[in-house]
């Protein structure tokens, strides 16, 4: 009985370990993805011709004080989460109609790596 609990507490182990690494992997490639496709308008913690990314998980769009938004995304009703990072990545026009960012990733696995960087980016909900 105890080496049966013992090898499933060593598999819940295994499987959170193997999980956190593809995590960390995904998160590393959304960097170099990042700095390759993104720094030419964006900066972390800088407005340039872009608005900084650290932090924007949970920030409504639109919303850096002093930062000159179109109007389409100050007016926009968006809160950036996975969800509405994926949809603008896809298609900025699309999402938020008359916004000014004429980029897009085609590849759903390497938004899904900008995203999860972004999100290690931000401080998690409620902090």
């Amino acid at each position: 009985m105890f080496a049966q609990a013992a090898a499933a507490a060593l598999a819940i182990l295994f499987l959170a370990g193997t999980a956190q690494a593809q995590v960390s992997r995904q998160i590393a490639q959304g960097q170099r993805i990042w700095q390759q496709r993104c720094t030419e308008c964006h900066a972390l913690d800088t407005e340039e011709t872009g608005p900084r990314h650290r932090g924007v998980f949970g920030r409504r769009a639109g919303s850096i004080k002093g930062y000159d938004y179109s109007r389409a995304l100050r007016k926009a009703d968006v809160q950036w989460d996975a969800e509405a990072l994926d949809r603008w990545l896809s298609d900025p026009e699309q999402f938020i109609p008359g916004q000014n960012m004429d980029y897009r990733v085609r590849s759903k696995a390497e938004r899904a790596a900008l995203i999860a960087y972004l999100r290690s980016l931000s401080p998690p909900p409620g902090r």
